[in-house]
């Protein structure tokens, strides 16, 4: 066999080991990469989400935190405040479950989400919260409004 010969076989072998090999780590690396993205946009709706959660303490005497206490009914102004942050909110589970939510997740998908709708059901489980709902809702993604619902009916349970 001549030296040619061995580098066209050596060739062959390169080529029919290299092209699987190449698209194996392509397909590693964009599966990464989506992993990297889906990190990041749940981080970033974490920050949000913190920062509602400071948003609402520095509101307190709206009782977003720990829920309607005896302290007696909120004025006028304070239930426009009160609503004014429940639109926040609305809006931010909102853009997580366009984001996040999806009917075929993975397990890390599946874990934030299931953060995510924690975070919903303890705010549906609120009375005033679950009145504000239907107005809330009103003009928002049909499956995400669907949803809230549901958590809302479950929460009454």
């Amino acid at each position: 066999m001549s030296t040619m010969e061995i580098l066209e076989a050596l060739s062959y072998v390169i080529t029919i080991l290299g092209l699987p090999t190449a698209i194996v780590v392509f397909v590693m690396e964009q599966r990464k990469e989506r992993q990297n993205e889906e990190n990041e946009l749940h981080r970033m709706l974490s920050e949000e989400y913190d920062n509602f959660l400071k948003l609402a303490l520095d509101h307190a005497d709206l009782r977003l935190i720990h829920g309607p206490s005896g302290a007696g009914p909120l004025s006028g102004e304070e239930e426009e405040r009160q609503l004014i942050l429940f639109n926040i909110l609305i809006s931010l589970f909102e853009k997580a479950y366009i984001i996040v939510y999806s009917e075929r997740m993975t397990r890390d998908t599946k874990r934030m989400w299931s953060s995510w709708e924690d975070d919903m059901s303890e705010w549906c489980a609120r009375k005033d919260f679950r009145a504000a709902l239907p107005a809330l809702l009103e003009g928002e993604d049909t499956a995400f409004a669907d949803h809230m619902r549901g958590i809302a009916e479950r929460s009454l349970v």
